[in-house]
């Protein structure tokens, strides 16, 4: 049996490979082979998963839909060209009749539905949360045409989901409404809290704050988030002296460390003599490191992030992610405001670094407000677990009906 894993994403490949793990467990004569539709599938090629056709990074790193320039700066960079190669393979694996995983959005989803073969879905990009508060009531944010579609997958991704034998949504709200509009869809969690024991900050916070920096995988807007975050940093150290201060700087593989370095050395952090990643100013000391990130994930009191999957894996955790909009392609006002949507109390949107310091000092002094972001973010995100039930899932009805 061949099966065929299509995402679109960073955040997504990792899902996706997760899953993957999880199914070569059990049927060791599965041959996987990966389509990364954006990028250059580090985390496939991690796992020595091939790779089908050509892959190739673009200027905008996958947000070609934040604006029109970014669009036009990938067709420019070969969007077109690249796209039908893409499209080739998986008709191609189509005339073959075996199975396709599809994972991320409306493009992986379309491909898996061109190629004719039978096919799931994991839907990591779209939860009704953008709609809807945690009991189901629209948001006051909410469009009176977003409510005439009446979910916040559209019809006609709908109508693509319609095709696959099964999918498997982000959260238990959006595969209730999914459900309702008669998607064959199935609650079993999200991948993205595989590997994490969930914790919060209101447990276990005492006289030392550790603070976890998450600046993105994309190295051009990664670095510029990394200057925006050492200023907010910058502003901590000088403000919350009665705190013995760690950070934790989890820097993705995908990106060049030294860029990182260089930059905290500009602003006035002083390399350790002992430790090549260990930096240190006044009180204060910085752990920059490529290859521990759940474990400054589940170490760190709260998160100041201007990323993705990392922010939404904070939030499950139980632990509040100050955010700020930057340049963008990602980080722009708007991704930052649809993710404060998609997370609830657990994000803390600032408008610049200045207004951290207050911030946090807000937080900790409420207890209640941290038991609400515990709270809010295990619903939001899930229980870890997720590939494992999915693989399960997929082994006894795609799997078994494509053999």
């Amino acid at each position: 049996m061949k099966l065929l894993i299509v995402s679109n994403g960073h955040g997504e490949d990792i899902i996706a490979v997760r899953i993957i793990e999880q199914l070569q467990i059990s049927l060791n004569n599965l041959e996987i082979t990966a389509l990364p539709i954006v990028g250059e599938g580090y985390a496939y090629k991690k796992l020595h998963i091939p790779i089908a056709g050509k892959v190739q990074i673009m200027p905008s790193g996958g947000f070609v839909y934040m604006s029109k320039n970014h669009l036009f700066s990938d067709i420019q960079g070969g969007l077109l060209q690249l796209t039908v190669e893409q499209l080739k393979v998986v008709k191609q694996w189509g005339k073959t009749q075996y199975p396709i995983v599809a994972v991320g959005d409306i493009v992986p989803l379309l491909f898996a539905r061109l190629s004719g073969s039978n096919y799931a879905f994991v839907g990591t990009a779209k939860s009704e949360y953008y709609l809807r508060d945690s009991h189901g009531t629209w948001l006051e944010q909410t469009s009176w045409l977003e409510k005439q579609f009446g979910s916040v997958y559209l019809p006609w991704e709908r109508w693509l989901m319609s095709g696959a034998i099964s999918v498997y949504p982000r959260d238990t709200l959006t595969t209730t409404i999914l459900q309702q509009q008669g998607i064959k869809a199935h609650n079993l969690g999200n991948p993205m809290m595989d590997g994490f024991a969930v914790s919060s900050t209101s447990e276990r916070l005492d006289r030392t704050l550790k603070i976890v920096l998450l600046p993105g995988s994309r190295q051009k807007e990664a670095l510029r988030n990394w200057q925006q975050i050492l200023a907010a940093v910058s502003e901590i150290v000088n403000n919350l002296t009665e705190y013995e201060l760690i950070f934790y700087a989890a820097i993705a593989p995908t990106v060049d460390i030294t860029l990182f370095q260089q930059l905290l050395l500009a602003n006035g952090w002083k390399q350790s003599s002992s430790e090549k990643l260990l930096f240190e100013q006044r009180k204060a000391t910085l752990w920059l490191a490529q290859n521990a990130y759940n474990q400054y994930l589940q170490e760190a009191h709260l998160a100041i992030a201007m990323a993705g999957t990392a922010t939404e894996q904070f939030v499950g955790l139980g632990k509040p992610v100050i955010t700020m909009p930057g340049e963008g392609p990602q980080c722009t006002f708007a991704f930052m405001e649809a993710q404060s949507r998609l997370l609830g109390c657990s994000i803390l949107l600032q408008e610049s670094p200045t207004e951290v310091v207050p911030t946090i000092k807000s937080l900790l002094n409420a207890p209640d407000w941290l038991k609400a972001i515990a709270k809010n973010g295990r619903a939001r995100m899930g229980n870890p677990g997720a590939a494992q039930r999915i693989a399960h899932h997929l082994k006894t009805t795609l799997l078994q009906k494509s053999s």
